[in-house]
């Protein structure tokens, strides 16, 4: 007997100067970079959380702290990999993920492919399993006028009992 759970996340990051655009492991052209202890990933994070909530784990924050060293800088689809290796380990296996990411700019048409492949290869799935879309608002908000940006995403998992 098989067990369906689903999970959402939801993160948030500033836009800064002299740091790289990093989302779903991809470092995207642009004048500023996320803000985080990690590389900022904020679509890999909402991700990560989506994945940690449906299987009923502690989330990214507790299991990464950003008060620890070592994951200074990381990179978030290494810390993906590590979610895939626990969701493996508590008998999770995902179904599928779709993940939004809301921003004024960039535009990431160009980079979805290879996000959703990033996303894939870290935990051992199929590239239908993964979406990603993007949004804006419409010039408002945080998102809006460019001062950051948020992503959410849903997981649909599969625990066996």
């Amino acid at each position: 007997m098989t067990k369906l759970r689903i999970g959402h996340g939801y993160d948030v990051h500033r836009l800064t100067p002299d740091r790289p655009l990093i989302l779903g492991g991809v470092t995207v052209p642009y004048d500023r970079g996320l803000a985080g202890h990690s590389d900022a990933d904020v679509l890999t994070h909402a991700v990560m959380d989506a994945l940690l909530g449906a299987a009923g784990l502690a989330d990214i924050g507790t299991l990464f702290p950003d008060n620890d060293g070592k994951y200074l800088n990381i990179s978030s689809i290494y810390l993906l990999q590590q979610v895939g290796q626990r969701l493996e380990e508590s008998g999770v296996q995902v179904v599928n993920i779709d993940a939004t990411l809301i921003a004024q700019a960039p535009k990431i048409a160009p980079y979805r492919l290879a996000m959703r492949q990033n996303i894939a290869q870290a935990l051992g799935l199929d590239v239908e399993q993964i979406g990603v879309k993007a949004t804006t608002e419409e010039g408002l908000g945080f998102t809006g006028d460019g001062s950051g940006m948020a992503a959410h995403a849903v997981a649909l998992v599969e625990k066996k009992q």
